[in-house]
């Protein structure tokens, strides 16, 4: 009997680290690490500067407060305070800490709040590869999509020099699925509870998982969802109590996600036609139109363990109903649906089309949306006054190119949801 000669450590860096690809590594390591110290939105680098003061001085983030002093810039006297649940703001405590709080200097700091997105982004781009290797794809093909992730224009904008970390929530989300579909309920309930809690775009994948878990034993699902549950309410409730932050800031403005129209929603339009995004009077149940329609697409989801595949299809399809249906879609949040629609696109199952109009159409659109000019924050923001003062004149016709621009991505999202659907609803075990 031949004994298996187990690899070292050197050689398993090798292993994952290949000479051919290393290069492509390196050049994405120094782009992420160029773009994260010099840019930075104006509006979302500021409040993560301030919120990590905040919380590592033993502050309340949810209540603004003039920070001039503090960083010695008079950019931070107008602020207004972090709209997400607490790990996000605990997460930001600690990275003043280890950057600000030694070594005054903004744009450190602004590189170190992007580092936990850098490491997202690169192993987000390990785990797409990985899953392709286990799905049997061309080794080509995920090489491909592993570097396509590493250096994609859409992940490095919005995340790596906007300091949007979409792709924490990406990676977080798409883990819990891989381990779920491994029967390891348990880790993916925690993980998944952790990616809702730092953004709650994936909801939707709740009801994917529920279907996935649909039938006997039924304890795996009560399981699943009581883990979930306590997992949020430990993430995102517990904080108040134990910090002693104010939550009545968040409660007042329990329904801000359900009376702003804009972003890549066609309720884009209304902004251009009233001059404001803010819905008027009973418009808000517009807002919540997106409830009722991932629950009726989940009832008629083909209920079971039908595989990683499908678990993605079921999960792509209801983020994509989220998206497609509310009153305000942001172009990062696309960020957690690029890994499932590159997956499936190099499965056979989406055409090469659509997933390049997923990462292609939000990077047009955030040009018209005057975003590329408040990424100069940290290092011109004269220069990004005067650019902004400059596409304000021309507000009208950037409007109405806006609203072009959604039209395609509505017409491609319905299409992949619809496309997805189809082939999801009539799978059988």
């Amino acid at each position: 009997m031949t004994s298996v000669v187990q690899p070292t450590g050197l050689n398993r860096l090798r292993m994952l680290f290949p000479r051919e690809d290393r290069g492509y590594l390196l050049v994405s390591i120094l782009i992420q690490l160029l773009l994260g110290l010099f840019f930075g939105h104006l509006y979302d680098i500021r409040i993560s500067m301030a919120t990590g003061y905040l919380v590592a001085t033993g502050q309340d983030p949810y209540i603004a407060q003039n920070l001039t002093q503090i960083f010695h810039n008079p950019a931070f006297q107008d602020m207004t305070s972090i709209g997400y649940p607490p790990p996000w703001p605990l997460i930001l405590g600690v990275i003043y800490l280890v950057s600000y709080n030694l070594v005054h200097n903004l744009l450190i700091y602004n590189l170190a709040i992007k580092l936990p997105i850098l490491i997202a982004n690169i192993a987000l781009a390990y785990l797409v590869r990985n899953i392709l290797n286990e799905q049997a794809v061309n080794a080509g093909i995920a090489r491909k999509a592993w570097i396509f992730l590493l250096l994609n224009p859409f992940l490095l904008y919005f995340n790596t020099a906007w300091g949007q970390f979409d792709s924490l929530v990406a990676l977080l989300t798409l883990v819990a699925l891989v381990v779920l579909d491994k029967q390891h309920w348990m880790k993916s309930s925690i993980l998944l509870a952790l990616a809702i809690s730092l953004k709650p775009t994936p909801v939707p994948v709740v009801l994917a998982v529920m279907v996935f878990l649909w039938g006997r034993p039924w304890s795996r699902l009560v399981s699943y969802l009581l883990v979930l549950i306590a997992g949020l309410f430990l993430l995102c409730i517990a904080p108040f109590f134990i910090l002693n932050w104010d939550a009545s800031p968040i409660l007042q403005g329990w329904n801000a996600q359900f009376t702003v129209s804009g972003g890549m929603s066609l309720t884009t339009l209304y902004e251009l036609l009233t001059n404001t995004y803010v819905l008027p009077g009973d418009w808000w149940l517009l807002g919540i139109v997106w409830l009722p329609a991932i629950l009726i697409a989940a009832i008629f989801l083909a209920k079971g363990n039908h595989g990683l595949i499908s678990l993605l299809k079921h999960s792509l399809v209801l983020i994509l109903i989220f998206y497609l249906t509310r009153t305000w879609l942001s172009e990062q949040n696309l960020t957690l649906i690029l890994p499932f629609v590159l997956i499936l696109t190099a499965l056979g199952e989406l055409p090469k089309l659509a997933f390049t109009a997923t990462w292609v159409l939000p990077l047009i659109f955030t040009i018209f949306n005057t975003s590329p000019p408040q990424l100069l924050f940290p290092i011109a923001p004269q220069l990004m006054a005067k650019l902004l003062q400059w596409m304000d004149i021309y507000r009208f016709p950037r409007l109405v190119t806006r609203m072009i621009i959604v039209i395609p991505w509505q017409m491609v999202g319905w299409w992949m949801a619809w496309h997805g659907f189809r082939k999801a609803a009539s799978e059988t075990i």
